[in-house]
């Protein structure tokens, strides 16, 4: 499977590093290195991640848990569609993951 990020979801990623990056440079970096390698998995085991429990009906978009963060995705024939990152705490807005063409 190809994994492809779409804009939203490198956003988020940025705008976490870069709060992370108010207390350390190093360990955002440290962040952004490891919440990539853990999502390049999908390759391998794409329905690997457990359904999103707010949208239980829908089959093709699940996500994984890292850390404090959920990374929701969507699974379609050949690809992967990183869809959000979102830390655990906050509402997933479901229209963030089920309005998103990528």
């Amino acid at each position: 499977m190809k994994i492809e990020w779409t804009n939203q979801a490198e956003d988020r990623v940025y705008d976490i590093a870069s709060y992370i990056a108010l207390d350390s440079i190093s360990e955002a970096e440290k962040w952004v290195s490891k919440i990539f390698d853990y999502v390049k998995r999908l390759e391998k085991f794409p329905k690997s991640g457990r359904n999103v429990p707010e949208i239980e009906n829908r089959k093709d978009i699940r996500e994984l848990v890292f850390k404090n963060y959920r990374i929701v995705y969507r699974l379609e024939k050949k690809k992967v569609y990183i869809l959000t990152v979102r830390n655990y705490r906050q509402i997933l807005p479901i229209n963030e993951i089920t309005n998103i063409n990528p």
